[in-house]
């Protein structure tokens, strides 16, 4: 870990958070189902403190500290990816209530998710609208004081099996302007859904939603604000996706130079191979260099600065695209042991696909840059 802005105390949380991951997440997410929500997980995340690391404050509005939430998420990444999930997709399911949310609302669910009880759920692609969620066709028909709603949501992490959703649906015009972010129980009638199978068995699912009630009340922020309430969650947690990424990134790296170590071939170490040692310090670098760019971001969100938009792109562009050339590196280090079911690579080498994907493709990261450097 480097000392790169990060103070003793901080850098002693991130050991504390492996040794956590390691000892004790990593056994209960052992003991999950693929696919299935590990709640005995999610409870546990609640109990360490975790998730009230990731939602500080007792009311609306508060916003986690971005580099607090990028070491979390690096920090358990190296310990336990399927923790770190469990931890992420409980922040992009409670942020639009915690962050647009009312005290009503968020009264109802805040607690309960903080301490690991609900599990939240952020409902926002759609079989035609992923990269461009703008295009979201879920449609919310007037009824009464309030809205049907009626559609189809896809590839929605923890659906069907969170018990509520921050759901995206098109109460106006096309485009951004005509969306609006409701809060919906998942005991809602005509609410349902079915479960998907993934590269790596994470909680995730299709959406079906048959005319759905909401209210007034049930309104993230205001009607057609909803991808405002959208893009405020997902600003928030860019940085922290290539954060994940270095985690995994690392402990590929580590499992490989211990590896190139241990393992002997033509009668050394496979370190004193060039071919070997070469490939071992472009994976340092690189997984160094992306962690100081995800730093780097979160820490100008921390201060407020601007052209985030530009430093989040570029942190999760390198991140992840870093973390698959690494972990692939490293499966190749170790040969045909690595592709073993069960072994650390074979599981890294599956999870470490979706992050260049969801929260903004790496092509749309580029875009963004390249969109930023003309401002």
């Amino acid at each position: 870990m480097p000392a790169f802005a990060l103070e003793p105390e901080q850098r002693r949380w991130c050991a504390s958070l492996r040794t956590l991951a390691q000892d004790t997440l990593r056994p209960l997410a052992e003991r999950g189902e693929p696919g299935v929500v590990n709640r005995p997980l999610v409870r546990a995340l609640g109990e360490e403190g975790l998730l009230a690391r990731v939602f500080p404050g007792d009311g609306p509005g508060v916003r986690p500290a971005a580099l607090d939430l990028c070491l979390l998420r690096e920090s358990l990444a190296y310990g336990s990816t399927e923790a770190e999930t469990a931890l992420a997709l409980q922040g992009l399911g409670a942020s639009p209530v915690a962050l647009s949310g009312d005290p009503e609302q968020w009264g109802r669910w805040m607690p309960e998710m903080v301490a690991g009880r609900a599990v939240a759920a952020f409902a926002l692609s759609e079989p035609e609208a992923g990269s461009d969620a703008a295009a979201l066709r879920l449609e919310a028909r007037p009824a009464g004081d309030g809205w049907e709603l009626t559609g189809t949501k896809t590839w929605i992490s923890n659906a069907p099996q969170a018990d509520f959703y921050s759901v995206f649906a098109r109460t106006g015009e096309a485009g951004p302007r005509g969306v609006t972010a409701f809060l919906v129980p998942a005991d809602r009638p005509g609410l349902g859904g079915q479960p998907l199978r993934m590269l790596s068995p994470h909680p995730m699912g299709r959406l079906d939603l048959d005319r759905v009630l909401v209210g007034p009340g049930d309104v993230l922020g205001q009607v057609g604000e909803g991808f405002a309430v959208a893009m405020r969650t997902l600003n928030l947690f860019r940085p922290s996706v290539g954060a994940f990424a270095v985690g995994m990134a690392s402990a590929a790296l580590d499992a490989a130079v211990r590896h190139a170590d241990e393992r002997t071939a033509f009668g050394s170490p496979l370190r004193q191979l060039q071919a070997v040692s070469h490939q071992l310090a472009e994976m340092d670098t690189r997984v160094e260099a992306a962690r100081l760019l995800v730093y780097a971001a979160a820490s100008a969100a921390d201060r407020g600065e601007d052209g985030l938009a530009r430093s989040a792109a570029r942190a999760k562009l390198y991140a992840t695209e870093t973390a698959q050339f690494v972990v692939d590196a490293a499966v190749q280090i170790h040969g045909a042991r690595a592709l073993e079911c069960g072994h650390l690579l074979e599981h890294l080498y599956r999870e470490v696909r979706a992050p260049r994907i969801y929260e903004g493709a790496t092509e749309v990261q580029r875009s963004i840059i390249a969109k930023e450097l003309y401002r």
